[in-house]
């Protein structure tokens, strides 16, 4: 047994002889991965590309698309997109500073462009990319209380007519739909990076060189780093952490989460009592 396996009565867990390190990293990733979706169901990238196509029929665009910031690179990646010229931008990323779409995001205010060959910020590469070049633009940042997690974007109205106020109301209307949409489908997401990251390790470190402590501590360490702004995956790894623990301990923990149960809902029903 190597020295960085727990023993018996060590709390990460019980040892299991010659337990292959990467079964060892799935099961810690899948019991993080199981309480994540049981706090936040993931919709995952189809309710993204419905948010886009209910967003591009309404305004009657010839594309809209959504693209989510990825804390790990510092890119804005398009996640999905709608209308008869929007397919060719999924999968394209840019800096979260670069373009309108950097523009937007960073600053968190809307922009309507009425000749985007005419302005600096925009990102020529990345429109010949997706095979279609656009006059005009509408983006709006996905933002909640939390931060901004994204931008949607709005390519030509079919009229032809530019973009005006009320576009960009109805816009920020659909953006707020669509920024819950993404922070749920971000569990997918970081559920991904999380396995990657996790296998990587594991893979450096060669066959049989990490033990269970180990795995334990670098899957915690990874999804203590998976969101900034939102605390789910920390309190996914603390709940993963508890299968090793005692009964005792663990009907402790239940009590607690409890109490803490009952004092938001008289919170919640205060605020809701006031005039």
């Amino acid at each position: 047994m190597s020295e960085d396996r727990p023993g018996p009565t060590d709390p990460t867990g019980p040892s299991v002889p010659n337990r292959d390190p990467t079964l060892e990293a799935l099961v810690a990733v899948a019991v993080r991965l199981a309480a994540a979706d049981r706090m936040a169901p993931a919709t995952g990238e189809p309710a993204l590309r419905a948010s886009a196509e209910a967003a591009a029929a309404v305004i009657r665009v010839s594309a809209a698309s959504v693209a989510l910031h990825d804390p790990a690179t510092g890119r804005l990646v398009f996640r999905a997109a709608a209308g008869p010229k929007g397919s060719g931008v999924v999968g394209l990323s840019i800096a979260a500073h670069e373009g309108i779409a950097g523009y937007v995001f960073s600053t968190g205010q809307a922009l309507a462009v009425v000749d985007v060959a005419a302005d600096p910020r925009f990102e020529r590469a990345t429109a010949e990319r997706t095979g279609y070049m656009p006059r005009s633009l509408l983006a709006v940042p996905l933002v909640d209380d939390a931060g901004t997690v994204g931008v949607m974007e709005f390519l030509d109205r079919r009229d032809g007519a530019p973009f005006d106020l009320v576009d960009m109301e109805v816009a920020t209307r659909m953006a707020v739909a669509t920024t819950a949409v993404a922070r749920a489908s971000s569990v997918d997401r970081e559920a991904g990076q999380l396995l990657r990251t996790a296998l990587a390790a594991i893979a450096a470190a060669g066959d049989g060189a990490l033990g269970d402590a180990a795995v334990e501590a670098l899957v915690g360490e990874v999804t203590d780093r998976l969101s900034t702004d939102d605390p789910l995956w920390r309190l996914a790894d603390r709940i993963g952490r508890l299968r090793a623990a005692d009964p005792d301990d663990i009907e402790l923990v239940i009590d607690w989460l409890d109490a803490l149960l009952a004092r938001t809902e008289r919170r919640t029903q205060a605020r809701r009592r006031r005039p």
